[in-house]
């Protein structure tokens, strides 16, 4: 991790999806702001109070299906760690240091919204694992969007000291039965991962629009498809900022001029109406998200305001498993434009060029290779698109009877992520050599920047030759390229 030298205050409101990623990939020393643990205090105190007078569910009761059974009034802080110890049951493979990181900030800014329960002590044991870079061993796999249970119970467990630290360790924190439920009852390993991806989406769908605009002068495109007289007539925001982000990059400016063609192939035509659904996903998913990891959705809820302690299915995350296939259906489609353009830069008639860009003696095949790995890419991205909402699941003996699969629609997103950069990788490969076979006239061009960046960075050599190095190299020019 880097060190960027900063402070992050959480107060259980304000966290933006930008500071999770900060808090994922650097070290950043994390603060609770004081109102915010006066409130959780507040609220811990409470929930004590009324669960002395009233049936509270995971308190005073079993959860799921033991609802109904009330806990000896006896058994003291032991019901708590039972509840822990039998919800510490998650599997597969760890879950990476930088999504652990991102769980630990989001669940500390949710306990920070006030309405857990769980005593302030668990506040303090997160902000202090989040600025020492301490990282429980939390498994991947064991929810299906009601709740990351496992994850939970097992960080949970951790801080007490029953569990082994992935990374460093701190002192144990001592747990009590009010803090069992009010620590599992989230959703902040789901969010995690749907932030960062979303966050990952967001880089490439920016770099996109250099990397079409790369294509674009290849193939000597029609300006008429992103002219501001074409989308003020059906401005949908995201479609209208695509175009407007191509013309900023392509230095169009007045009456269009002609293009070579009357009407250029859809991969330069239509992208933005079909990079337009994808931003517009990704600003609703964004909002969601940003909701998700501001809120108090802990079951039951504490309420200071109202003085009281509901019931209710905040755990429930259809908002963001619905976002997330939304998002992922509309980057699939974006990614289809991509392996679209790629095919038209190794046709000599779109291109007048060799075909396959091939620089050789005649058979030699150039950047064949490269729509094979980009339709891989692609086909691996549309496995990742299908939608996990058409799915359910019926548990504890018939009591929790729905669920959103929220948590595999955030693991696709991460993959459909990755799939997307290597098909963008592809179609910059092939057309930085384009641009290096005929060179275009980018003098006063804005997307001179990115071409410059690939030309430093990618193989100037034209004969055929293994192209993985330079696709492994263009893959990481996704990031510059999205704030050309």
């Amino acid at each position: 991790m880097a060190r960027v030298g900063i402070e992050l205050t959480v107060d259980g409101r304000t966290l933006r999806c930008a500071d999770v990623a900060l808090v994922a990939d650097h070290e950043v020393v994390v603060r609770v702001a004081e109102d915010a643990a006066r409130r959780a205090g507040d609220a811990w105190t409470l929930v004590t109070e009324l669960a002395a007078k009233r049936e509270i569910y995971g308190r005073t009761t079993g959860v799921g299906a033991n609802r109904d059974l009330t806990v000896d009034e006896d058994a003291g802080p032991e019901h708590g760690r039972r509840l822990l110890r039998s919800h510490a049951g998650g599997t597969g493979e760890p879950m990476p240091a930088r999504q652990v990181r991102a769980m630990l900030l989001i669940r500390l800014n949710q306990l920070a919204a006030g309405g857990s329960g769980a005593h302030p002590r668990l506040l303090d044991a997160l902000a202090g694992a989040l600025t020492t870079d301490a990282v429980p061993l939390v498994h991947r796999t064991g929810a299906i969007g009601t709740g990351d249970l496992t994850a939970l119970a097992e960080t949970a467990l951790t801080l007490a000291g029953e569990r082994r630290w992935a990374v460093g360790g701190q002192e144990p924190v001592a747990l009590d039965t009010s803090d069992a439920l009010a620590f599992m009852s989230s959703n902040a390993a789901t969010l995690a991962d749907a932030v960062l991806a979303a966050r990952e989406l967001d880089t490439l769908l920016r770099a996109s629009h250099a990397v079409a605009a790369l294509s674009y002068l290849v193939m000597g495109g029609s300006p008429e498809a992103y002219a501001t007289p074409v989308h003020e007539a059906r401005p949908h925001p995201g479609q209208v900022r695509c175009a407007a982000e191509m013309r900023r990059l392509l230095g169009m400016r007045g009456v269009p001029q002609p293009g070579r063609r009357i009407q250029d192939p859809y991969g330069l035509r239509a992208f933005p109406q079909v990079q337009g659904p994808a931003l517009d996903a990704l600003d609703y998913l964004t909002r969601v998200l940003t909701v998700e990891i501001n809120a108090a959705t802990e079951n039951p809820m504490v309420s200071l305001s109202a003085g009281d302690v509901f019931h209710h299915a905040h755990f429930h995350t259809a908002y963001v498993a619905v976002a997330l296939d939304q998002m992922r259906a509309t980057v699939h489609h974006v990614a289809e434009l991509s392996a679209s353009r790629l095919g038209d830069l190794v046709e000599p008639s779109f291109t007048d060029l060799p075909a396959f860009l091939a620089s050789g003696p005649p058979g030699s095949s150039g950047v064949m290779i490269l729509e094979y790995v980009a339709h891989d890419a692609l086909a691996t991205l549309r496995q990742a698109a299908l939608p996990v909402t058409l799915g359910t699941a019926v548990v504890s003996r018939g009591v929790e009877d729905h669920a959103s699969f929220a948590t595999q629609a955030a693991r696709a997103a991460g993959q459909a992520a990755d799939a997307y950069r290597q098909v963008l990788a592809c179609e910059v490969v092939a057309a930085v050599r384009a641009l290096r076979m005929r060179p275009a006239d980018l003098m006063d061009l804005p997307i001179r920047a990115a071409f410059d960046l690939a030309d430093a960075l990618l193989d100037p050599t034209l004969s055929d030759r293994p192209l993985s190095d330079d696709l492994d190299a263009a893959a990481t020019l996704m990031e510059q390229f999205a704030g050309v």
